[in-house]
């Protein structure tokens, strides 16, 4: 079934049973996985009996690694490109093995899959229409108070990535600029300890500055959409 030189495959963001079965045979039929991290990715190929070389490929190497998987491919090599978890190239390893593969005119495919984002997304109850999704915040202060602020103010849903250990000063710098937009934190997706924490940006302030957690989390600003339109900056 193999047909492409590059296969990039999206990999479960926490529940493992949430793979793909044409992800397992690509996985299981190239000849070489591209892994973010080998250590966190070894225990799921063993889990589904699947054993491959593995070659990392991460945010320190991947300028390097690109054009060695590029040569490799040319030569007949066939990979499959994976991420700790989610989409590859999705603020995550990726983009510049594609770009080098396009450049070269290398076959290539993207298998689709789990996505943070989407599932945040649809979790979150905010308006799903349109949304804007901006990675990861900035860890510097200026720059993130700079974002949420925009995030507030536009008229879509804007979604971020942020560490569990800035979450609670990230929605206390919110809601000192935008107390009433509509936020939801989704925390551990389609783990057992599964949440979605739903409210105004000071009442989510609130929360987790009374009780912080822990966990993988996305960052949800329902902004102007989400509020009653004669409340939203700019309308009348």
């Amino acid at each position: 079934m193999i047909s492409h030189a590059v296969y990039f495959v999206a990999l479960p963001i926490g529940n493992r049973e949430d793979i793909t079965r044409r992800a397992l045979d690509v996985l299981g039929d190239v000849d070489t996985i591209c892994c973010e991290d080998t250590r966190h990715t070894a225990p799921l190929l063993a889990h589904y009996g699947i054993r491959k070389p593995l070659l990392s490929l991460h945010e320190h190497n991947e300028r390097e690694r690109a054009g060695q998987v590029a040569d490799r491919a040319e030569a007949g090599e066939r990979f499959a490109v994976v991420s700790d978890a989610g989409m590859p190239g999705v603020s995550d390893p990726g983009y510049r093995l594609v770009t080098e593969l396009q450049r070269r005119g290398i076959s290539y495919t993207v298998l689709p899959g789990p996505s943070a984002v989407v599932t945040a997304l649809v979790g979150s109850a905010l308006p799903s229409d349109s949304f804007y999704f901006g990675g990861f915040l900035p860890v510097k202060k200026g720059k993130r108070r700079t974002l949420l602020s925009c995030a507030a103010e536009q008229s879509c849903t804007s979604i971020f990535y942020e560490s569990p250990y800035r979450m609670a000063g990230t929605l206390k710098e919110l809601a000192e600029m935008h107390p009433e937009v509509q936020v939801c934190v989704a925390r551990e997706l389609t783990k057992v300890h599964e949440q979605f924490h739903r409210g105004t940006a000071a009442e989510l302030a609130e929360q987790f500055a009374r009780q912080p957690m822990k966990g993988e989390m996305v960052l949800l600003i329902g902004g102007c959409n989400a509020l009653p339109k004669e409340r939203c900056s700019g309308q009348e």
